[in-house]
Protein backbone atom coordinates (compact mmCIF):
# COMPACT_ATOMS: atom_id res chain seq x y z
CA UNK A 1 0.00 0.00 0.00
CA UNK A 2 1.54 3.29 -1.10
CA UNK A 3 0.53 6.81 -0.28
CA UNK A 4 -1.43 9.06 -2.63
CA UNK A 5 -0.72 12.70 -3.39
CA UNK A 6 -3.48 15.20 -4.10
CA UNK A 7 -1.76 17.16 -6.87
CA UNK A 8 -4.32 19.97 -6.62
CA UNK A 9 -3.54 20.50 -2.94
CA UNK A 10 0.24 20.01 -3.20
CA UNK A 11 2.17 23.29 -2.98
CA UNK A 12 5.48 21.77 -4.08
CA UNK A 13 7.36 22.66 -0.90
CA UNK A 14 9.32 19.38 -0.95
CA UNK A 15 8.95 18.73 2.78
CA UNK A 16 7.85 15.15 2.06
CA UNK A 17 10.80 14.40 -0.18
CA UNK A 18 13.19 15.33 2.61
CA UNK A 19 11.68 12.99 5.19
CA UNK A 20 11.04 9.90 3.09
CA UNK A 21 13.51 7.25 4.33
CA UNK A 22 13.53 5.41 0.99
CA UNK A 23 13.36 8.41 -1.38
CA UNK A 24 10.03 7.24 -2.81
CA UNK A 25 8.80 10.84 -3.12
CA UNK A 26 10.10 13.24 -5.72
CA UNK A 27 8.89 16.45 -7.32
CA UNK A 28 7.58 16.07 -10.86
CA UNK A 29 8.12 18.47 -13.77
CA UNK A 30 5.34 20.71 -12.44
CA UNK A 31 6.97 20.87 -9.00
CA UNK A 32 4.31 18.66 -7.43
CA UNK A 33 5.04 15.67 -5.24
CA UNK A 34 4.72 12.18 -6.68
CA UNK A 35 5.22 8.77 -5.14
CA UNK A 36 7.02 5.79 -6.62
CA UNK A 37 4.68 3.07 -5.33
CA UNK A 38 7.29 0.36 -5.91
CA UNK A 39 9.67 2.09 -3.48
CA UNK A 40 7.16 3.31 -0.89
CA UNK A 41 7.24 1.33 2.39
CA UNK A 42 4.05 2.97 3.73
CA UNK A 43 5.75 4.38 6.82
CA UNK A 44 3.46 7.45 6.56
CA UNK A 45 6.17 9.87 7.70
CA UNK A 46 5.32 12.11 4.77
CA UNK A 47 1.64 12.25 5.73
CA UNK A 48 2.44 13.99 9.01
CA UNK A 49 5.03 16.23 7.38
CA UNK A 50 2.89 17.73 4.61
CA UNK A 51 1.88 21.22 5.75
CA UNK A 52 -1.26 21.26 3.59
CA UNK A 53 -2.49 17.68 4.01
CA UNK A 54 -1.93 16.78 0.36
CA UNK A 55 -0.65 13.29 1.17
CA UNK A 56 -2.81 10.44 2.45
CA UNK A 57 -2.60 6.71 2.99
CA UNK A 58 -3.59 4.83 -0.14
CA UNK A 59 -5.84 1.81 -0.41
Amino acid sequence: MAIVVDKDACIGCGACTGVCPVSALTLDADGKSECNADSCISCLTCVGTCPVGAIAEGE
